[in-house]
């Protein structure tokens, strides 16, 4: 299987590209996120949350935070204390400036990391989450297995991640809006062309549903259940280490 990157014609690695892009839509992303998505997103991340709630994690690893959306939500959990590593510096500078001015920077910490080589030692979190950034891992297998390293025994990962709907005539709408709507739209707005055409790419390729349950057993994780969102656009897998 071609490995789908953002930039064709970039002789730069799969993770390479990804913080480049991330680092170029950084400005826009929260705007785009939101408006490409009708805001259905924050319903999605709620629901995450709320799964996430029932464990009551004292210290959370929030991988490929991005802006720090997720993060931000998962105090809601009561957490003392959250950690968000993401490759793209831009996007982490956005997120700082966020958490500050919501006054929660005393609880958040957004550093710089790899997911395949995170700096943490390991069994040190009560829960791992990931919205949006499973499908970006340059090597999945490895990634999940780093994830299964620093978590406690018994903690939880959460994954949200965008998925392909299955039944007519969601899943047609969805591959026209993906395909062609999507890719115009955030060409507008983000002036990165190739950002979002890589979205709808790169989830097409993503082993979603059972196969990634599959990966997650692999790796280590019980009890691992997948919850679908909104007709399958998006769906919430969880595992206990």
């Amino acid at each position: 299987m071609t490995e789908i990157k953002p930039y064709s014609n970039s002789t730069k690695g799969k993770k390479d590209q990804v913080a480049e892009m991330f680092d170029n839509i950084a400005p826009r992303y929260d705007f785009l996120n939101h408006f490409l998505s009708f805001g259905i997103d924050k319903i999605w991340r709620r629901k995450a949350i709320r799964l996430l709630m029932k464990h009551s994690p004292s210290i959370i690893l929030d991988v490929a935070t991005g802006t720090g959306d997720f993060a931000i939500e998962s105090l809601k959990t009561g957490a003392q204390k959250v950690i968000g590593v993401d490759i793209s510096e831009e996007m982490l500078a956005v997120g700082r400036i966020k958490i500050k001015a919501l006054g929660v920077d005393h609880r958040i910490i957004l550093q710089s990391g790899d997911s395949e080589a995170l700096e943490f030692a390991d069994n040190m979190f009560d829960a791992v989450t990931i919205a949006f950034g499973v499908r970006n891992f340059e090597n999945l297998s490895k990634g999940i297995d780093e994830l299964f390293r620093v978590m406690k025994p018994g903690a939880i990962i959460c994954v949200l991640e965008f998925s392909k709907p299955k039944h007519f005539p969601v899943k047609q709408a969805y591959t026209f809006y993906s395909f062609y709507i999507l890719p115009f739209l955030g060409r507008l707005f983000s002036k990165d062309k190739s950002a979002y055409r890589y979205l709808p790419e790169s989830v097409e390729q993503f082993p979603d549903g059972e196969e990634f349950l599959k990966v997650l057993k692999q790796s280590g994780f019980t009890q691992t259940r997948d919850y679908r969102q909104t007709f399958g656009v998006a769906t919430i897998y969880t595992g206990i280490k």
